[in-house]
């Protein structure tokens, strides 16, 4: 008994030095995509396994392997590397999760999320992540900037284009395993996209449901002024609090979870006086699970949520499926449903 109590303590013991060292795991992930070793290791889809020396003559015209190998070696263990030790030599290539790091054909990988997470500005709220508890009424994020992040990110056009790159890299397959398994376009023939941004995703949604006649592309006024056109979309500007085009549905994508119940309602009353008798709305949004455990997906979604809290809105949150449900109705929807299509988000489909 004394022998397991002991072990049972070392294991404590060692769980809380993890995470209490946790912040070296983005940072480390934030270091090798600045440094470009994802492509430099994929170079066109070899993924041959390469020393931190031969990464490094890749990347860099001179720089330390060793310290690179260090990074390497620590990230293999949360398996974003594969590493392989032959003659005291350690090689590395990608995992399933490096892969996602890859730039592709578009531009587009994970590594702009990454990036975009770990900006000064961004870092700088991180150790008031208490304040969010003691006055929920201001965001950690404007107590150590000033004001609110996305007028923060619109007076600096770096991290805006990276906010925007970031987002693209993460809609992108989520749109494509949307329109792979979610049958619910079928009939539209007007659709809006309430804060479509550039327009991207309308754009894949009507290149795969020709019969949407017209796609509208909605979002703040400056932002719509610089999208770019797309066949069969109009670009309107406005404001969500305010009204909604009228349309068959209404499309909102990562809209919800930055914003306080009393806005979502506010925002979903909007939809509901913007759709005819029989219309929808179709959000998709990270789903919290009702109970708590230790997958990747509830972790994925639980960080996220803390994310939300510190940086955006100190009561804007990730919500479980039924707290949407209970707005829904709020908001006067009286048929709801959801839809598990992709890794992180659910649709959820609201009907008038």
């Amino acid at each position: 008994m004394e022998e397991e109590s002991r072990e049972s303590r070392n294991t404590a013991r060692l769980a809380i030095m993890e995470l209490a060292n946790m912040i070296s795991v983005p940072m480390s992930l934030n270091a090798i995509v600045r440094l470009n070793v994802p492509d430099a290791i994929w170079e066109g889809g070899s993924n041959t396994p390469l020393s931190a020396a031969q990464i490094l003559a890749r990347v860099l015209p001179s720089g330390d392997p060793e310290n690179l190998q260090r990074i390497l070696r620590m990230l293999t263990s949360y398996g974003v590397f594969q590493e392989q030790v032959t003659h005291s030599e350690r090689k590395y290539s990608l995992t399933e999760i490096g892969k996602t790091l890859v730039t592709d054909a578009d531009g587009l990988s994970y590594g702009p999320y990454v990036l975009q997470h770990h900006q000064d500005a961004l870092m700088g709220a991180w150790p008031l992540v208490h304040e969010a508890v003691v006055d929920p009424t201001c965001e950690p994020f404007v107590k150590a900037n000033g004001e609110p992040a996305y007028g923060y990110y619109g007076k600096r056009p770096e991290m805006n284009g990276l906010m925007q790159k970031a987002m693209s890299g993460v809609s992108v397959p989520f749109v494509t395993a949307l329109l792979d398994g979610y049958d619910g376009f079928g009939g539209v023939q007007r659709l809006v996209d309430v804060g479509g941004s550039a327009g991207d995703c309308l754009r894949m949604i009507l290149r795969k449901h020709p019969h949407v006649r017209e796609g509208i592309n909605f979002d703040l006024p400056d932002v719509v002024a610089k999208a770019p056109q797309i066949p069969r979309v109009t670009h309107v500007g406005g404001n969500m609090f305010e009204s909604i085009p009228t349309a068959d549905a209404i499309f909102m994508k990562w809209i919800l979870t930055t914003w306080t119940d009393d806005e979502v309602k506010l925002i979903m009353e909007n939809c509901y006086k913007a759709l005819p008798v029989g219309g929808k709305m179709i959000v998709c949004e990270p789903v919290l699970p009702e109970k708590t455990d230790e997958s990747h997906r509830t972790r994925a979604l639980l960080e996220g949520d803390i994310f939300v809290m510190t940086i955006y809105r100190a009561k804007g949150k990730h919500r479980t499926e039924e707290e949407y449900r209970q707005l829904g109705h709020l908001a006067g929807f009286p048929h709801i449903q959801a839809f598990y299509i992709d890794y992180v988000f659910t649709v959820l489909e609201f009907r008038k």
